[in-house]
């Protein structure tokens, strides 16, 4: 029997990858490549087709040129378990272990690939600056990538004190637990010192993702966590708020009081990938409505009998919400039609239905008027 799976639970906590997350089922997991003579290790950084790999037997530097570079979800990255080769030069990492949680986004570009962020986490912090006044959907955008990662959200308030009167900044934590439903919300302050200890208990469990824009005190978190200057940290504008990227690339630390962090690059651009479960939790209020509206597939546009539309009537649900709901959906809709036949054909069917049904409904209403 393998090394890594006859280790006992008592090794494991002892093992030199502990800190790093290494475990009882990581163990099992990578067996087969123990019985090849590979090393396990980590990943803690990306760069160039290179990776640097904590191991048992200390950080050490690798080549991912094994491992399918050419589809941008199954590239090795920061976070990843990882089988090294134990000599060489280079060095090749030959396979990662299967994922238990990826971080995915839309790339930029027209061909809308996926870009994987980061790779078995546990906890996703979405930093938002309290610097700026708050951008409500931009929250919602980062928690259903989150959602969708299998990660549970934390959204932080960074520089809270900037908002001295308690009042004040009791209510903007309201107006982020409004948006976020069942994600904790917790204001920070690096500077000040203030809720690091509450956060760093939450993070202490297992891995956690740094994410948010430039200029969302990222970096400055990060160090306050770390109890020191790790990552490079620069003034941010005082006209808006913006920061240059600091942060280059994506880098996986030990916590002093146990956990790691991997902080990212600010993000100018979050688009969804293939998110529509991620978007329902976020919108949980409106999925819950909609289970009410008279139509199944209740657009929640101008159908009669619709819930979702009565509640914004009735104020229960804020008109902002339902908006930025459509858009999300939207934009996730569009994200898959360019990368599955199947949902194409799907939207090309539900078009081609509902240009029948008007003009149906135009050709009822000449009738009824001749």
């Amino acid at each position: 029997m393998s090394s890594y799976a006859s280790t006992s639970l008592s090794a494991l906590s002892a093992h030199p990858l502990a800190p790093y997350g290494w475990d009882e089922e990581w163990a099992r997991e990578f067996a087969p490549h123990d019985a090849e003579g590979l090393l396990a290790g980590r990943v803690i950084r990306v760069d160039r087709g290179q990776c640097d790999v904590v191991t048992a037997d200390g950080v050490m530097r690798a080549d991912t040129a094994f491992v399918t570079p050419h589809d941008p979800l199954r590239v090795v990255c920061t976070g990843d378990w990882v089988a090294v080769e134990p000599t060489g030069n280079p060095r090749y990492v030959r396979t990662y272990l299967p994922r238990r949680t990826a971080f995915v986004r839309s790339t930029s570009s027209k061909r809308s690939e996926g870009q994987i962020l980061a790779a078995n986490v546990d906890d996703a912090v979405v930093a938002v600056s309290l610097a700026l006044e708050l951008d409500l959907g931009r929250v919602e955008r980062f928690l259903a990538l989150a959602w969708e990662s299998g990660a549970q959200p934390l959204v932080v308030l960074t520089k809270a004190d900037l908002v001295p009167d308690p009042a004040t900044l009791g209510h903007l934590v309201q107006d982020v637990e409004t948006t976020a439903p069942g994600v904790p919300v917790l204001p920070v302050s690096s500077n000040a010192g203030e809720g690091l200890d509450v956060l760093a208990a939450v993070l202490s469990g297992g891995t956690s993702v740094l994410l948010g824009q430039s200029g969302a005190g990222k970096s400055t978190l990060a160090n306050a966590l770390l109890g020191e200057d790790v990552m490079d940290v620069r003034a941010t504008r005082d006209v808006d708020g913006k920061g240059r990227h600091t942060t280059t690339t994506r880098n996986l630390l030990a916590l002093p009081g146990g956990g790691v962090l991997i902080d990212t690059p600010g993000l100018r651009g979050v688009g969804l990938w293939d998110a529509g479960t991620g978007v329902g939790q976020v919108f949980a209020e409106i999925e819950e409505l909609a289970a009410d509206c008279r139509f199944h597939d209740c657009a929640h546009v101008a159908e009669p009998g619709c819930a979702v539309l009565a509640a914004v009537e009735d104020g229960v649900l804020p008109e902002r919400r339902l908006d930025s709901y459509r858009k999300l959906l939207r934009e996730n809709q569009r994200i898959l039609a360019k990368t599955d036949a199947r949902v194409r054909a799907e939207i090309r069917r539900d078009w081609r239905r509902k240009m029948a049904e008007g003009r149906a409904a135009v050709a009822a209403k000449r009738g009824h008027r001749a």
